[in-house]
């Protein structure tokens, strides 16, 4: 299966990046591209010329996708100022997320997984004009991410892969039985 996963913050040392160059780690029977976001600008409806062209190159990456996978950062309680803005360009010409399968996950600095920053991001993918098709099954949220990595990059915790693994495999199911119902319509 062919995923997109979408760093959901333009931080330079973002735990939720790390959490994705894992996933695509080991997850390799999958085909994971990790898509940064940091090379798009805020939204803005009077953006000369149209999209620009990293909004478009995302878009398109997105649209050749199977499934999507959002690792959110939390900030204020809510998702990043740069991935809401990812997704209002996302949603105002191109609507290539609308029908993808799409997979939030997330990791805090603080115990409590950037739960807050999934719940609002999950309420803006079902929104009029993104139309995702957001996973509502087991949700993955890593608490005290800054610490949860070794030197490798990779989870220290057993416990913790176990649960992803779980996660992620009935994401798949989910998303193989969504692009099954795309293709017979």
């Amino acid at each position: 299966m062919k995923i997109t996963a979408i760093v959901g913050s333009n931080s330079k040392h973002s735990s939720n990046r790390k959490l994705l160059k894992f996933m695509a780690r080991h997850f390799d029977d999958q085909d994971i591209t990790v898509a940064d976001i940091d090379q798009i600008p805020m939204f803005n409806e009077n953006y000369p010329g149209g999209d620009p062209q990293p909004v478009i190159d995302l878009a398109n990456q997105i649209k050749a996708s199977d499934a999507i996978i959002i690792s959110c950062a939390e900030h204020a309680h809510t998702v990043a100022s740069s991935l809401k803005s990812v997704i209002e360009w996302l949603s105002y010409n191109l609507h290539p997320l609308a029908n993808q399968p799409v997979i939030i996950v997330s990791v805090s600095s603080k115990p409590q997984g950037g739960s807050r920053a999934q719940m609002a991001l999950r309420g803006i993918l079902n929104s009029p004009g993104v139309n995702a098709e957001a996973w509502q099954g087991n949700e993955f949220m890593l608490g005290n991410g800054n610490t949860a990595f070794d030197d490798n990059g990779d989870l220290k915790d057993e416990g913790t892969v176990k649960f992803l693994e779980s996660c992620f495999s009935d994401f798949i199911t989910f998303a193989g039985h969504k692009n099954a119902s795309k293709e017979e319509a």
